[in-house]
């Protein structure tokens, strides 16, 4: 049996949600959902010495004074203050290339198959479920259907090392923790460490799982694994005290029907996803907190009435909390912080999917953009015969009753249909390293979709309603339906795997 197939007989009306009772922690994080775009703080002068932010305005004023002749005004001002502005005003995350639109555009618009990776074959080992480089981009992970674990050079297209029998079932998802140890999880309900120095054998191997664990996370501040299963449970794993018999772990959070669990980049949000059809958002993350199982009642929720023209009556479902939410109730301490969500506050929400009047019953794929302001979503329709390719963006604000309406709701900004070749199966997209481009399993093949013509940044190219992504190139180099594909994060290089179990790299044809 594969080991992504979605299950059958889902409640589409109700979730289930156990997990902890979201108590203020006094040592937690400062993980308040900041948007990451916000101005840095001035850096501290030292004694005597002037304010860098003071040098640079009074460099920026001393230069426009000699282009425009000592007047501080004209060209050379605007100049100034449209570089001031751009290099002060993007925060932590500075793209130096980010202008570079035009050489990214082209590059991804010649992407196709290398002519070197067309061997890459693990047909004698199965679909292939996931696929993973390493942080300095040096090594490919593969995980197979037939219980290994596939190591490439991509670069010279190289098998490595397979990782025979790396489990007792079908092998669902790797992770990086570093450039050299890495984990991987399985439908055998067990997550396995491993060390690319030493790959005879595991590191260790951790057992808390009930039923087929299917992705794992790594918070790198607190060094704990996070992984999740289809037996709904969200289970966090201290790797800071990990021996040869395993490492302590912990029940963090529960809930039906559980599909795929992600963290933001900051580790101050995570999501999770489900076969029911809800996105479920864990605010002002605190993963060290400690678990109350059954804290959470159930939450019921009802569709809101449709109008005439099939859109929602009032606001949109990705931008308000579902019928039922009372984060009051869900969490007991929320009291205690006036003002201010509390840690670990819950948001429900059913996202909205263009021209479908019934909903997405399923979100099956979920990836967050490398700079944490939107996420990635794959929903199938209640008929299972289509799919969307769905972008939405965080957005951040006070909240409106606190403390009982959270933070942050999202708001829909690009969507494509995707026809649904290989029922059954779920199809993982990523989003390319700089955050400008999508990719995305399309039967036999792979789309390219970026949020403008241009390529640009989603910061750069929001736009005031919903619009379509835009295909940039659809590349066919598979016999049989594609899985899962991701970017490099170091080379201008794609992989995708499929079903049959064959690997395809892509890169610009020069």
């Amino acid at each position: 049996m594969s080991s992504d197939r979605q299950s059958d007989g889902e409640d589409a009306d109700e979730a289930q949600v156990d997990g902890p009772s979201g108590g203020e922690s006094e040592e937690g994080r400062d993980g308040d959902g900041d948007d990451q775009r916000e101005p840095l703080p001035a850096p501290r002068r030292r004694h005597g010495a002037p304010d860098s932010r003071t040098a640079f305005s009074s460099t920026a004023k001393a230069y426009d004074a000699q282009l425009v002749g000592g007047s501080g005004s004209g060209i050379g001002c605007s100049v100034f203050q449209w570089l001031r502005k751009r290099t002060l005003g993007r925060g932590l995350h500075v793209d130096p290339a980010r202008d570079n639109f035009r050489t990214m555009t082209s590059l991804y618009c010649s992407m196709s198959p290398a002519t070197d990776s067309v061997n890459l074959s693990t047909q004698t080992h199965g679909a292939v479920f996931n696929l993973e480089y390493s942080p300095d981009g040096s090594v490919l992970t593969v995980a197979c259907e037939q219980t290994e674990v596939l190591l490439f050079d991509p670069v010279s297209s190289r098998h490595i090392k397979t990782l025979v029998e790396a489990h007792e079932d079908c092998v669902n998802n790797i992770r990086f923790l570093d450039n050299r140890l890495f984990a991987t999880c399985s439908d055998d309900t067990t997550i396995a460490l491993w060390d690319l120095r030493k790959l005879n054998s595991k590191v260790c191997s951790l057992h808390g799982h009930a039923s087929w664990v299917k992705n794992i996370e790594y918070d790198t501040n607190t060094r704990l694994l996070v992984t999740s299963g289809f037996d709904g449970n969200v289970i966090t794993w201290d790797t800071n005290r990990f021996t040869e018999d395993g490492c302590p772990h912990k029940k963090f959070f529960h809930t039906r029907y559980l599909m795929r669990m992600r963290l933001t980049p900051d580790c101050s949000k995570m999501l999770i996803s489900t076969s029911s059809g809800y996105l479920l958002i864990l605010h002002d993350l605190d993963l060290t907190q400690s678990l109350e199982v059954g804290s959470y009642r159930i939450l019921r929720t009802r569709r809101p009435p449709l109008s005439s023209d099939g859109a929602t009556s009032g606001s949109r479902s990705s931008g308000s909390l579902r019928q039922g939410n009372d984060s009051s109730k869900s969490h007991p301490q929320a009291s205690q912080r006036e003002g201010a969500s509390p840690r670990n506050s819950l948001e429900v929400l059913t996202p909205e999917i263009p021209g479908e009047r019934d909903r997405g019953n399923c979100i099956t794929s979920l990836q967050l953009h490398p700079k944490g302001w939107a996420t990635l979503l794959r929903c199938s329709s209640n008929m299972d015969d289509q799919e969307w390719t769905c972008v939405y963006e965080f957005q951040e604000g006070a909240p409106s009753r606190p403390p009982v309406s959270p933070r942050c709701s999202l708001r829909l900004t690009h969507y494509i249909e995707e026809a649904n070749v290989g029922r059954g199966y779920i199809k993982e997209l990523c989003f390319s390293p700089d955050g400008r481009l999508i990719c995305s399993p399309y039967g036999y093949g792979v789309r390219l979709l970026a949020f403008d013509g241009s390529c640009g940044e989603l910061a750069d190219c929001l736009p005031a309603e919903t619009s379509r992504l835009l295909e940039v190139r659809s590349i066919y180099s598979h016999s049989d339906v594609v899985l899962t594909t991701k970017f490099s994060p170091t080379h201008c290089q794609l992989a995708s795997g499929c079903l049959s179990g064959r690997v395809s790299l892509y890169q610009p044809k020069f």
